[in-house]
This record gives structure tokens, C-alpha cells and sequence, in this order.
């Protein structure tokens, strides 16, 4: 068998260097973006992720949730409307995030596609979500499913995020909270517990090395082409 490599570019072929993935730890809180997937007015996704928000502060997150009510259907109003300039600047700040969904008809809602629909994957040379983590959960008015979160763990994976291991799955919701709106204790709760607990360890983890841990091989070939083209151009 060959060991030559006929097919790749040397140049373009880092060596793993294991101190950049070591880099000092940054001092401030990790930025945490929740987003939930409902309007109604008892809203279970909407409870959960204000009680996930209690629980990333208490773990020492600063923490932001976007209230979709107002953002428009993606295609149906400029980039420049203020509910998705809102939404976009809060997910350029995050450094991770949690999306939470209702399951509807075996899927996610399309409050909750809208809002993924509405940050970009890339502006001009930047990602804007790529290396970001992501914690995903769901609530169920039946049984419990995991048809929701295995779409937005597709999603994620779309998006470039490092989602992690863990996820929550609340089945018949409407059991699970009290009348003043918290979580009751179940081993559904302690689920939730764990996921903040690992998104807030992935992110302090990641986020400093984020810029080394998403360079790749095909973009730098890419970005070297690109200069190459724009040189060649100039001397013409």
C-alpha cells in the first residue's frame, strides 16, 4: 500500500499542536442564549427555559432569553426588522446555547424552526454560530419523545455548534410544573439539572480554543486559492 499522499496539499496540513487547545481560560461568565419554540400563554417551553436560566446562574452564566413573540416568518421581512436584529446580536454574544421545543405533530414547532431559520450560517467570511455550544431539550404534552431534539441536534450539527452528549426530554409537561410556574422534583428535573451542568463545562472547555478547534484543512485550501486568484488578478 502507498503511503504517499498524491491528493493533499502539504502546505495546507497543520500539524496537531495540543497547547492551542489549552489556551488560558477566559475570567468572564460563559454567555448562554436560550430559545424556546411557543407563543401560547401557558407556554411549558417557556417555563423550562426560565427555569434553565435560573439554573445557568446559579452554575455562573450571564444568560439572555429571546422572546419570539413579534419575529417575523423567515423571507417575510428584511434582515433589518428589530426582532431579528434582536435575536441575531444575542446569538453573536452567546458563547453557547439551549434550544427548547415543544414536540407537535412529531416535530418541532415552526416558531422554533423560524428562529434557527433566522441566524445566519455565515456572514461574508464569518460563522456566526460555528464552534458555539448547544444543549437541546424538548417537552411533550404525551408520552415522552425524542423526535424534537433529534432535529435540532441535526440543526446544531448544521450550524457548526459543538452539541453536547446530554439532553432532556419533559413528558405531559403540564404535570411537571407548579401553579407559581417552577419545575416540581423529578427525576426529569435532575435531567435538566445535568444538561446545564454539561453545557456550562463544554462551554468553559471550548470556547477559548473555538478558533483552533474550527480551522480546517478545506478552508484554509480555499482561502489560499482565493488570494492566489485575487494576485493574479491584480498583476493582469
Amino acid at each position: 500500500m502507498s503511503e504517499t499522499f498524491p491528493a493533499l496539499h502539504d502546505s495546507h496540513l497543520q500539524p496537531i499542536a495540543p497547547e492551542s487547545l489549552r489556551p488560558p481560560f477566559s475570567s468572564h461568565k460563559p454567555r448562554i442564549l436560550i430559545l424556546y419554540g411557543s407563543l401560547r400563554e401557558v407556554s411549558y417551553s417557556r417555563l423550562l427555559a426560565f427555569e434553565v436560566r435560573r439554573l445557568l446562574e446559579r452554575l455562573g452564566c450571564e444568560v439572555r432569553v429571546f422572546d419570539p413573540a413579534g419575529l417575523p416568518l423567515p423571507d417575510e421581512a428584511p434582515v433589518s426588522h428589530p426582532k431579528v436584529q434582536e435575536l441575531r446580536d444575542l446569538s453573536q454574544w452567546s458563547e453557547g446555547q439551549v434550544w427548547i421545543s415543544p414536540e407537535r405533530h412529531g416535530a418541532m414547532t415552526g416558531i422554533m424552526k423560524a428562529q434557527i431559520d433566522w441566524i445566519p450560517l455565515s456572514v461574508g467570511s464569518v460563522r456566526p454560530t460555528q464552534g458555539k455550544t448547544l444543549a437541546v431539550m424538548e417537552v411533550s404534552g404525551g408520552s415522552q419523545s425524542f423526535n424534537a431534539v433529534n432535529q435540532l441536534r441535526i440543526l446544531g450539527r448544521w450550524m457548526r455548534m459543538i452539541t453536547i452528549p446530554n439532553q432532556s426530554s419533559v413528558a405531559k409537561a403540564f404535570q411537571e410544573f407548579d401553579a407559581d410556574g417552577r419545575m416540581k422534583p423529578s427525576s426529569y428535573y435532575d435531567r435538566v439539572v445535568d444538561v446545564c451542568e454539561e453545557l456550562v463545562k463544554f462551554t468553559i472547555l471550548t470556547r477559548d480554543a473555538s478558533s483552533y478547534l474550527t480551522d480546517r484543512y478545506s478552508e484554509r485550501r480555499e482561502e489560499a486559492a482565493e488570494l492566489e486568484k485575487r494576485v493574479s488578478l491584480k498583476s493582469i
